[in-house]
């Protein structure tokens, strides 16, 4: 049998790698994207400040001014075809200290420089109407109407699907552990890329692996590339608190980032941090006590009387670092048909959509396809019950009782939006994967109460997982460990090393 060759394959299935994905699908071609983890948004896309920003931060003239700004342009519309949570709410850049205005004129001077619309500093009159918890300190602050927020999961979700739809495939639990070209005789050569699912052969070869994208282009290039992983630590406050800022507030940059951010989020909580913190581990997401106290400390700078005491959670993310602080997008000058994703730290979630049409230029400057005649640029969101008009739910409910069943209290999660998430393509198979498209285990009690139920509705509609072996975020992370006295299974959140099934898609 003939081996499947594809046009191109992505290597990573975060926020860059599924917007890759999605222009991809809209060029007559077969597409793959191969994913290390579980699911889709699983890595550094996961956990983030979900900021879409104005594009005034980036150093002009280069790819991440560029492309936040042009990505930034995108979001309104992008959301109303994918059905995706996004709200234009701005931003402001705060200054706590006379002297350093000039900093703040020079970055309204790089943000019009940019590309930047409707820049302007306001003094402290302005700025307390703005934000009546601003900082005693404040003397003046860079407002900036088009930047925004959104959820991560929700957009990576929604790309993926569409893409799916439009015919590109997907495979999870599939790390690389290898790629080269491969001849053929009177051919053009190959990619040849191995992971434990299988060698799968492509034309071009994507690379939007994360943190780990300095290692899958060092595989192919002797030109070598570090990308060092960045932690920042979050601190996430209860809904109760969403309102103790109306837009997202930064600290004055520095040479290490943004600094830490206070914003509300889109399904209404706050959200403080981050940190940024270089590590050698790229699987380092752990909080420390001391990156949550300079979390706290520093976000006092800018806003005051934060209600910490209303804190559900912490976690923190790692961004995808690079020395020369910019985006690394090209083909591979000694790995012809290798093309680097790489470096994509902050504002890459604010860049995707820009970075997808950009890479997929790129690829098919070397393909050569036509377009898909058949491309559907639209996707069903899954209801939000949160916000939703009652004479809405009562119509999904008319269609579908289960609409009227809540599993998750806190979010008002019902179980017909669970197994919506489950029968999707991609779809979620676990705990995480859920949380990730739904919002339940989001909320005050942390997954407290719903977890049960969950994994049993999972265990129902994903037929290659039994109860016993739902995970919360796939391999490793099972919840039940096994029986009870009467034979009955338990629930357990300890790890173990085994598999929850393939994925039902």
């Amino acid at each position: 049998m003939a081996e499947t060759v594809y046009d191109a394959l992505v290597v990573g299935a975060g926020v860059s790698g599924c917007s890759i994905a999605r222009e991809f699908s809209r060029l007559d071609g077969r597409f793959l994207v191969l994913e290390a983890e579980d699911d889709v948004c699983s890595g550094t896309s996961k956990a983030n400040s979900a900021i879409v920003h104005a594009g005034f931060d980036a150093q002009t003239g280069t790819l991440m001014a560029r492309l936040n700004v042009e990505g930034t342009s995108l979001f309104p519309e992008l959301s109303r075809e994918l059905e995706f949570g996004f709200r234009q709410i701005g931003s402001l850049v705060v200054c706590t200290n006379e002297a350093d205005l000039p900093a703040l004129q020079a970055l309204l001077e790089r943000g019009h420089a940019n590309g930047v619309h409707d820049l302007r500093i306001v003094g402290r009159e302005e700025l307390v109407r703005m934000e009546p918890n601003i900082s005693d300190a404040a003397v003046a602050a860079l407002w900036a109407p088009t930047a925004g927020i959104c959820d991560p999961f929700e957009l990576t979700d929604a790309l993926a699907e569409n893409a799916a739809a439009n015919g590109v495939e997907f495979r999870f639990d599939a790390p690389v552990t290898g790629a080269r070209r491969r001849k053929r005789d009177g051919e053009p050569a190959l990619w040849e890329v191995t992971t434990p699912k299988g060698t799968f052969l492509s034309h071009v070869v994507v690379n939007a692996a994360g943190v780990h994208a300095d290692e899958l282009h060092n595989m192919v290039s002797a030109s070598r590339i570090s990308i060092t992983p960045r932690r920042g630590q979050y601190e996430l406050l209860d809904t109760t608190a969403g309102d103790h800022v109306r837009h997202t507030v930064f600290m004055l940059p520095t040479k290490m980032g943004k600094g830490v951010l206070v914003t509300p989020t889109i399904h209404g909580n706050l959200l403080v941090g981050p940190t940024a913190e270089d590590i050698p581990d790229k699987s380092g997401t752990q909080t420390t006590p001391d990156g949550l106290a300079e979390v706290r400390r520093k976000s006092a700078l800018t806003v005051r009387d934060i209600p910490f005491r209303e804190t559900i959670t912490s976690f923190s993310g790692l961004r995808a670092h690079q020395p020369g602080q910019e985006f690394i997008i090209g083909e591979v000058e000694d790995a012809p048909g290798f093309v680097d994703c790489a470096g994509i730290e902050s504002p890459g979630l604010s860049a995707s959509p820009a970075i997808g049409r950009m890479v997929a230029r790129i690829v098919n400057g070397i393909l050569g396809l036509s377009p898909n005649e058949g491309f559907v640029p639209t996707r069903r969101g899954i209801p939000n019950l949160r916000d939703i008009d009652p004479e809405d739910w009562q119509r999904l409910i008319q269609e579908d009782p289960a609409y009227g069943t809540i599993v998750c209290r806190c979010c008002r999660v019902s179980e017909a939006q669970i197994r919506d998430a489950c029968r999707r393509v991609p779809g979620a198979r676990s705990l995480d994967g859920v949380k990730h498209r739904t919002g339940a285990c989001m909320g005050r009690c942390q997954a407290g109460f719903c977890t049960p139920r969950i994994m049993e509705i999972i265990s129902e509609e994903v037929a290659s997982i039994d109860l016993a072996h739902v995970t919360k975020s796939g391999p490793g992370s099972r919840m039940v460990v096994g029986p009870d006295k009467q034979g009955l299974a338990t629930a357990s959140d300890e790890k173990d090393d085994s598999r929850g099934g393939e994925r039902n898609a």
